[in-house]
């Protein structure tokens, strides 16, 4: 497994130095789109506006919902690319299986996006004087937050593989994750923070917000909460494409783009 995952980091790393201005746009334009929003805001609440920490909050659901779109997109994105050079058939029949291979070069992926991702973060709190505290303890909810959105990205690509065009639906599902994020979850109380439980990712954004934009120490109960919800949907997603890789074969549709 080490060693597919050294070969997909290899393989990320190549495709990331022959394509540089593929990653400045990505940054130029996600850090635009975010100040442009931030300067119509002043300017339609006047001089009298103070965001207080809640600027902290929305600079860090923004930047976890570009990490969120990239993760989502990348299974679907890979399996179309893969269809589209004809190659998908035998990543198929490799001797890892496919969900491995998948896996691996998914990981491989978000290392380099987490990098793009914090050039945008910096940027963005430069942009607007955002001030945001960065403890070490912050990865643990953002490995929740990750697993979970993985959870989501693996039934898309199960979607994908079986029904091929899911343009359309990504993009609700998009929207859908910006709710799920941005929604400041942790201020429910009775049945709606059961509820908010229950949702993919919410529980570790709400940790992330606790921890950069308000200073809060890490809460480990709520933490266990975060880390189940997480194991839980990528468990989910895990199984539903081993279900549809194994529909897929037996339809004889993995060349079927």
């Amino acid at each position: 497994m080490f060693e597919l995952f050294l070969a997909e980091l290899r393989r990320a790393w190549i495709q990331f130095r022959r394509y540089p201005f593929e990653s400045i746009g990505v940054i130029i334009i996600t850090t635009t789109f975010f100040y442009g929003l931030f300067l119509s805001a002043k300017y339609i609440a006047g001089p009298s506006l103070q965001f207080g920490d809640r600027l902290d909050s929305i600079v860090i659901g923004y930047v976890l919902w570009t990490l969120m779109i990239f993760i989502l997109t990348d299974i679907s994105g890979e399996l179309q690319q893969e269809a589209s050079t004809g190659t998908l058939e035998q990543l198929f029949l490799s001797s890892f299986g496919a969900t491995k291979v998948f896996l691996m070069r998914t990981l491989a992926n978000l290392s380099f996006q987490i990098i793009l991702t914090f050039g945008i973060l910096l940027i963005i709190m430069g942009l607007t004087g955002s001030r945001l505290y960065f403890p070490p303890a912050l990865l643990f909810p953002l490995v929740t937050v990750v697993l979970g959105a993985y959870g989501i990205a693996f039934t898309m690509g199960s979607i994908a593989l079986l029904f091929k065009r899911i343009q359309r639906l990504l993009g609700i599902i998009q929207f859908l994750l910006l709710f799920l994020i941005a929604t400041p979850v942790e201020t429910w109380t009775g049945s709606l923070k059961f509820l908010a439980e229950l949702l993919p990712i919410t529980p570790g954004a709400g940790l992330l917000r606790a921890l950069m934009a308000r200073g809060e120490s890490l809460d480990l109960t709520k933490l266990g909460i975060a880390f189940v919800n997480g194991v839980v949907y990528f468990a989910i997603g895990l199984v539903v494409f081993r279900f549809a890789e194994r529909e897929a074969k037996q339809r004889g549709i993995l060349g079927g783009y």
